[in-house]
C-alpha cells in the first residue's frame, strides 16, 4: 500500500529519522537533490512543497525568475542505503510557488500531465510501462577533451582485448570475447554477487524485481529486470534503478555507465521499454485470433509509435551516443516495423500466452540516458495520435530483415541516424505531443535548442579515429 503524507510523517517520528532527502529529475535526466532536517518536513510541505533556487539547473528558469518548489511524493519514500546517517529519500515534483502550479520543464510533473490527458480522452485510464535498462560496468575509466588532444579509455577484467595483459598474480583468462556474454556463467562472469546485491537492494527499497544476468557484450554489459508498473511509478523506478546500480558498482570498486556505445564493435546498451493501455481494469491490447493476438486499439497505437518514432527519438534516445549503437549489425533495432519475434524491428510483440493482461508491446530503439518520464509521455502520446487518428501500421514483418535484399530492405523506414535528425524531426513532427498542453511549443524548442548545443560540441572537434584516416592523406 502507497504511503500518505501521515505515513511518512509517523515514520519519521517512529524510526528516529535524522534528515530527509529530496530528490528531482531535471531535464536531462539525472537527479539532483537538497538534504534537510527532518523537522522541516511538515504536513503543508506535501502540498506546497520546499523552495529552492532553480536558476543554477540546467535548461530551467532564468536568475530573474528563479524560485520553484519541490513537492515530495509520500508514495516514495525509502530510507537511503548509502548514507551513513539515517535519511529518508522521496522523489518531488516541481511547482511554482506563485501559483501551485506544475513547473512546465519539470519532466515528472510533464509526466502526471500525460496521464491526465490520457484520462481525458476517454480512451484508457491506466498506462503500464515495463522498462529494461542496460549498463556497462568498468573497472577503469580515463577520458579528456582539450584543443591539443582528444581519448577515452575504458577497462573490465572481463573483455576479451585483456587476453594478454599482465595480472597481478596471474593472468587466468576466463575473459569474454566480443558478442559472447549473453548469460555466461562464472568465472567468466565476475559480477554475480554485485548485480544480485543490486537487485536485491532494488527490491528493498519497493521495485518489484525479476532477474538479473549478463548482456552480450562482452566488456561488461549487465541487465537487472523490473517488473511493469503505472507510467510515473516505472520512470521513478528507473532512477531508483540507476542510483543503485552506480553506487554499489562504487561501493564494490567499479563504475558504471548507461551510455549506449562506450565500447567499439561490440553490442551498445539500451532500454526496450514494455507498454499497456488499460480501461477499468481490463486490457485494451489483446485481440484474439488476430495477428499476435493484438487488438485494433493495438494496433492502431503501434501505427501511431511507428509514425511519430523518429520525432520522439529526440526524446528516448537523446545523446549523440545513442546513435553510435542504432546501426544495422548488431540486433540494433533500427527499421520502423513492428513484428514478433524479430528484433531488429522497433516494435516487437512479445510471446505472452493467452493471457489478455499480458499483452503489450515492446519498443526496442531508446536507451537509458534518455529521461524515463519524458520518454515514457512522448511514446504514449504517439501511441494515443495512433489510436485517435486510427493509424494503420500495415503488416507485421517476419522476414530476417538483415537478410532482405537491397532493394527490399530500402522499402522499410528507418530511425534518424544521428541526434541531428532526431532533433530535425522533432522540429517538423511535435503536434501530437502539444495536445492536452502535456508538452509545450517552449519545452519543445528549448530541448531542441539544449539538444542542439549537444550536436554542435561533436561538430566542432576532431575526432581520433580521423587522424587513423586522414592524417597522412
Amino acid at each position: 500500500m502507497a504511503k500518505t503524507a501521515q505515513d511518512v510523517l509517523r515514520q519519521i517520528k517512529d524510526e528516529g529519522i535524522e534528515l530527509i532527502d529530496l530528490k528531482f529529475t531535471d531535464l536531462h535526466g539525472k537527479w539532483q537533490h537538497l538534504t534537510v532536517c527532518q523537522d522541516l518536513i511538515e504536513p503543508e510541505s506535501f502540498t506546497e512543497g520546499l523552495a529552492f533556487d532553480g536558476s543554477s539547473i540546467r535548461g530551467w528558469k532564468a536568475i530573474n525568475a528563479s524560485d520553484m518548489a519541490m513537492v515530495p511524493d509520500p508514495a516514495t519514500a525509502w530510507v537511503d542505503p548509502f548514507y551513513r546517517h539515517k535519511t529518508l529519500s522521496m522523489i518531488c515534483s516541481i511547482q511554482d510557488p506563485r501559483t501551485g502550479e506544475p513547473y512546465e520543464r519539470c519532466p515528472r510533473a510533464l509526466a502526471q500531465k500525460a496521464l491526465a490527458y490520457l484520462a481525458s480522452t476517454g480512451l484508457a485510464d491506466m498506462a503500464f510501462f515495463g522498462p529494461e535498462p542496460e549498463f556497462f560496468l568498468f573497472d577503469d575509466v580515463r577520458y579528456n577533451s582539450a584543443e591539443g588532444a582528444s581519448f577515452y579509455s575504458v577497462d573490465t577484467i572481463e573483455a576479451g582485448w585483456n587476453t594478454g595483459r599482465i595480472e597481478e598474480g596471474g593472468n587466468l583468462a576466463y575473459k569474454i570475447q566480443e558478442k559472447e556474454g549473453y548469460f555466461p556463467v562464472a568465472p567468466n562472469d565476475t559480477a554475480q554477487d554485485i548485480r544480485s546485491e543490486m537487485l536485491l537492494m532494488m527490491a528493498q527499497l519497493g521495485i518489484p524485481t525479476e532477474k538479473h544476468h549478463h548482456e552480450v557484450a562482452g566488456a561488461g554489459q549487465h541487465e537487472l529486470g523490473m517488473k511493469f508498473a503505472e507510467l510515473i511509478e516505472a520512470a521513478d523506478n528507473v532512477m531508483t534503478y540507476k542510483y543503485i546500480v552506480r553506487n554499489v558498482a562504487k561501493k564494490y570498486g567499479k563504475t558504471a555507465t548507461f551510455m549506449p556505445k562506450p565500447v567499439f564493435n561490440d553490442n551498445g546498451s539500451g532500454m526496450h521499454v514494455h507498454q499497456s493501455l488499460w480501461k477499468g481494469g481490463q486490457p485494451l491490447f489483446f485481440g484474439e485470433g488476430t495477428y499476435a493476438n493484438l487488438s485494433q486499439t493495438a494496433r492502431w497505437y503501434i501505427g501511431g509509435i511507428l509514425k511519430h518514432a523518429p520525432s520522439f527519438l529526440a526524446f528516448t534516445n537523446p545523446t549523440t551516443n545513442s546513435y553510435k549503437r542504432l546501426v544495422p549489425g548488431f540486433e540494433a533495432p533500427v527499421n520502423l516495423v513492428y513484428s514478433e519475434g524479430n528484433r531488429s524491428a522497433a516494435v516487437r510483440i512479445p510471446l505472452t500466452g493467452p493471457s489478455p493482461k499480458a499483452k503489450r508491446l515492446e519498443f526496442r530503439s531508446g536507451d537509458a540516458l534518455a529521461n524515463p518520464y519524458l520518454a515514457f509521455s512522448a511514446m504514449m502520446m504517439a501511441g494515443i495520435d495512433g489510436i485517435k487518428n486510427q493509424i494503420d501500421p500495415g503488416d507485421g514483418v517476419d522476414v530476417d530483415l538483415f537478410e532482405l535484399p537491397a532493394e527490399e530492405l530500402n522499402k522499410i523506414a528507418t530511425v534518424p541516424a544521428s541526434l541531428n535528425g532526431a532533433l530535425e524531426a522533432l522540429n517538423d513532427d511535435h503536434h501530437y505531443l502539444l495536445e492536452g498542453g502535456v508538452f509545450t511549443k517552449d519545452f519543445i524548442k528549448n530541448w531542441i535548442d539544449l539538444k542542439y548545443e549537444e550536436v554542435q560540441q561533436l561538430r566542432q572537434r576532431p575526432h581520433p579515429h580521423e587522424f587513423v584516416m586522414y592524417y597522412d592523406a
